[in-house]
């Protein structure tokens, strides 16, 4: 029997699972097919996952868009394919940089730039990914992306290894975050772990495990969970009978995003487009 599960749910991703392979536990438990995950984890890295499930899949690009915090460690000395400790080795280098001109260069990331995406990654490229060139040995011109740094903060440098917490953009790949850092540094560089601690409202506080799942013990986050600029209006069943048509709405306020409800219960999105007021996404009865 299927379940009409609407909402949000925070998951602590453990390391060794796909972002997909999580998403497909889920689905198992909770008996739906309607969930998506907003932000692909590698297998190597934990932390916090958020999945949209019914109705709030048509949400993902409110979450998406957001900034996202990490918890980085490094190897300095070595490089590998996939640019992290699961690859192999392609690269070595005997270079010891100073601890200060460690901290110089990590510090000089916090800026926007042109960041080449790993070849072992999913972005397409002529409708392949880009890992499905990597493993048959052929040769491409990986894309570059435009990425915002925002902040580095708590930086630790230990004999060859690195540790500092970012604050990045969507888009932004960490393993290509370090081996640049590698690079400026004059040796390579590979990330040897990963945690995401935050993404949008949601920190690691707000996250469950799949056991949590499994035991019925979760919590299923709404739109006022993720939009911290949200005007709420209640619905008398006139306005009911307008929304629930999809009618433009006209009103004298400020905010992007407005939710409409009737009955304690979600109706509708709406979102500025101009002067008026357009239905973003309907929800679910």
């Amino acid at each position: 029997m299927k379940n009409n599960y609407n909402g949000i749910i925070a998951i602590n991703k453990p390391a060794g699972l796909t972002s997909r392979d999580v998403v497909n536990k889920v689905s198992k438990i909770l008996q739906t097919k309607k969930i998506g995950h907003t932000g692909t984890l590698d297998p190597i890295a934990t932390g916090v996952l958020i999945l949209t499930i019914g109705t709030y899949t048509k949400l993902s690009n409110l979450i998406t868009d957001t900034f996202k915090t990490y918890t980085v460690e490094a190897e300095l000395g070595y490089e590998t394919d996939t640019l992290d400790s699961t690859g192999n080795i392609t690269k070595t280098s005997k270079k010891i940089p100073s601890k200060e001109e460690i901290y110089s260069v990590i510090t000089s990331f916090i800026r926007d730039y042109e960041q080449e995406v790993p070849a072992y990654s999913a972005v397409k490229i002529n409708g392949k990914k880009l890992y499905e060139y990597a493993r048959n040995n052929e040769q491409i011109e990986l894309p570059k992306r435009k990425v915002t740094i925002k902040s580095i903060t708590d930086i630790i440098v230990a004999n060859n290894y690195i540790k500092f917490t970012c604050i990045v953009s969507k888009g932004t790949y960490i393993r290509s975050l370090i081996r640049d850092i590698g690079n400026k540094l004059g040796t390579y560089a590979t990330m040897i772990s990963l945690n995401r601690d935050s993404q949008s409202n949601f920190t690691m506080n707000d996250t469950i495990t799949l056991e949590d799942i499994k035991n019925n013990n979760f919590k299923l986050y709404s739109v006022k969970d993720i939009l911290k600029d949200l005007y709420i209006i209640n619905c008398n069943d006139e306005l009911y009978k307008e929304i629930s048509n999809g009618v433009i709405q006209t009103l004298n306020i400020t905010n992007t995003h407005v939710l409409y409800m009737h009955n304690q219960k979600e109706i509708a999105l709406y979102k500025k487009d101009n002067n008026i007021y357009r239905m973003y996404v309907k929800f679910d009865k």
